[in-house]
């Protein structure tokens, strides 16, 4: 079974004037460390969105572990999206917000608090955007999941705490088959870190393919995303119309 499944997937958001994608096939297996690349605006966000069961779709056009995305509430219990801002400063501490939520192994807790670096302590009122941002990661973390979708969720975390992380996910994936679907722009460590590379262009997927397939031609990642990116800015990407 894969983690996810894209048939033909295509989305719109109301009144845009055309399509943030469509016609995406694609499957991410189970355990997979995919890493999801792209330019600015071309949907990223989104298609983590719609693995999230986010937005309503086809049941058949995207499955997160062969259920439909959004109509499988249950889902929500296994998946967790993480991006965007986190704008929880009221006057608690962290060791607060933890006690408020039962059911957690604290095994797994204590372990996901040492990693993140998280003191039980901090008043959200109080902390860093990097502190805030590794109490949200925190708080997924230490559930039992089997998909985590990051959007941009790293770039405020200091170098530590970022390898920490990327290395207690690819533990997670490789002991209990965790799927990671990241996407980034800060590339350092991810060419050690991905199983496989999909990007985005503008409209359409260009690429879905193994992590050494990738690096085989261009040699880095950032040779990579450098050049595919140009060519969508310049227009000037394979199976485009010849200019006139």
């Amino acid at each position: 079974m894969n983690a996810i499944e894209a048939r033909d997937l295509s989305f719109s958001y109301a009144g845009a004037a055309a399509p943030v994608f469509s016609g995406l096939s694609f499957s991410v297996p189970v355990g997979a460390r995919c890493l999801l690349f792209g330019g600015n605006g071309v949907g990223k966000s989104t298609l983590l969105r719609l693995c999230a069961g986010r937005h309503m779709l086809p049941h058949a056009a995207l499955r997160v572990f062969g259920r439909p995305a959004f109509e499988d509430t249950a889902l929500a219990a296994e998946v967790a999206f993480l991006g965007g801002p986190f704008p929880f400063d009221v006057d608690l501490s962290v060791g607060e917000i933890l006690r408020a939520r039962p059911g957690i192994d604290p095994a797994r807790r204590a372990r996901a608090l040492d990693i993140l670096g998280v003191d039980p302590g901090w008043r959200m009122h109080r902390v860093s955007d990097g502190q805030r941002r590794r109490v949200q990661i925190l708080l997924e973390l230490e559930r039992s999941l089997r998909l985590i979708l990051l959007d941009e969720v790293t770039a405020e975390l200091d170098v530590v705490g970022r390898a920490d992380l990327l290395a207690w996910l690819r533990e997670e994936s490789e002991q209990r088959g965790l799927t990671v679907v990241y996407a980034s722009h800060v590339l350092d460590g991810l060419a050690d870190f991905g199983t496989e590379v999909l990007f985005l262009s503008p409209g359409r997927l260009r690429a879905h393919q193994p992590i050494g397939a990738a690096l085989g031609r261009f040699g880095s990642l950032a040779r990579l995303c450098e050049t595919w990116m140009r060519e969508d800015r310049d227009g000037d990407f394979p199976g485009r119309p010849p200019r006139q």
